[in-house]
């Protein structure tokens, strides 16, 4: 990065510096109008109109307003000076100014360059001693080369203040996509371990109760809990990989085998093959999400599942919101999965029950005919 910028830096002396050869003309002009003492002042003065000149297009685009019109006001003073040792030649200097004024201001820049432009054409057969007419300018080419070049530098400045958007939107767009990735990277996380670690603590709790009572079912619960654990590592894997397995059968059979572990009675159909394939990743987080809920926060006692080809509904006979414990109806879970239904087109649902206990709902929008 650091030899990048030094090689930027470099370039944008280098390059402007290429074009300064054309000041030779003023150079050489200045020997024919002047003695010794004029011709030192006048070559002096045209260098250090250059050094100035490279100064200003190095920081043209980065100097602040005050310090830029301080070394505008520099160039145009420098001209001026010229003016006496290298009369109508002068002019020439007059096209880089107007360059990095059109470069900085754009086309707020006309005036200043029609000014420049009208000067080159009108001033040199207005001053008797120099002798030259209205065709001088013309002759030389400042007349017709100061509006021309100045054209040329408002397409170029067009250009790099395109470049310059451009890339300040590819560093928003990754920006943002840095920002979505993080969002997908929690929300995933939450989904994933939420149901995995919910179901680990019940089955725990189970074999912790049928140590004594049944100690071949606990440890067959054991057995499972350190199953989970392993499917639970491989899903945070896959989250943070962007590859996720969720489906409506595989979470069917999960949440029946979660619900019997925390011994609520489970009402859920038997297949899954009323949903579309493109649906089934989604129903599939529902469920998830919807069961997790139901275990965790609910003390039911029986939980029933409804699923159609455009909807599925999670509904408990447990406690209501302002009863769950740690429980929240805008909680992160949730805000996730209506983050996922939106995208899909779909409205989630999620409220209590008016005989008791709660209800989440997914409603897609009917399929096109």
């Amino acid at each position: 990065m650091t030899q990048r910028r030094w090689a930027q830096g470099w370039r944008r002396v280098v390059f402007p510096a290429v074009f300064l050869v054309w000041l030779v003309e003023v150079g050489a002009a200045v020997p024919s109008h002047n003695n010794v003492a004029g011709l030192v002042a006048g070559e002096a003065d045209l260098g250090v109109f250059g050094a100035v000149y490279l100064l200003t297009v190095h920081e043209q685009w980065t100097a602040e307003e005050g310090r830029f019109r301080w070394l505008l006001a520099a160039l145009i003073v420098l001209l001026v000076v010229e003016l006496p040792f290298a009369r109508e030649d002068t002019f020439v200097m007059a096209a880089y100014v107007s360059t990095v004024i059109v470069v900085r201001y754009g086309g707020l820049a006309v005036p200043a360059v029609a000014a420049f432009t009208a000067l080159a054409a009108f001033l040199p057969p207005a001053v008797p001693s120099w002798h030259d007419s209205l065709d001088t300018g013309l002759n030389n080419g400042t007349v017709l080369a100061i509006p021309i070049i100045g054209l040329a530098m408002y397409g170029f400045g067009q250009v790099i203040r395109g470049n310059g958007a451009l890339a300040d939107a590819r560093a928003e767009v990754a920006r943002l996509a840095a920002e979505n990735e993080r969002t997908r990277i929690a929300r995933d996380l939450h989904d994933l371990l939420g149901h995995s670690l919910t179901t680990i603590a019940v089955k725990a709790e189970l074999a912790h109760r049928l140590a004594d009572a049944d100690p071949d079912a606990a440890r067959r619960e054991v057995g499972e809990v350190a199953s989970l654990s392993r499917r639970a590592l491989r899903d945070v894997r896959a989250a943070v990989s962007n590859y996720r397995e969720v489906t409506l059968a595989g979470e069917l059979a999960s949440g029946r085998e979660i619900l019997r572990a925390a011994g609520i009675a489970a009402e859920l159909p038997p297949a899954a093959d009323v949903v579309d394939e493109g649906t089934q990743e989604l129903f599939g987080w529902v469920l998830r999400e919807g069961l997790t809920n139901v275990v965790r926060h609910s003390h039911a006692r029986s939980c029933r599942v409804r699923i159609s080809s455009r909807s599925v509904e999670v509904v408990d006979d447990g406690l209501g919101p302002s009863q769950r414990e740690g429980s929240s109806p805008h909680g992160s879970g949730l805000q996730g999965l209506t983050e996922r239904v939106a995208c899909a087109g779909g409205v989630l649902e999620a409220g209590p029950v008016e005989s008791g206990g709660w209800r989440l709902a997914v409603h897609l929008e009917d399929a096109a005919p």
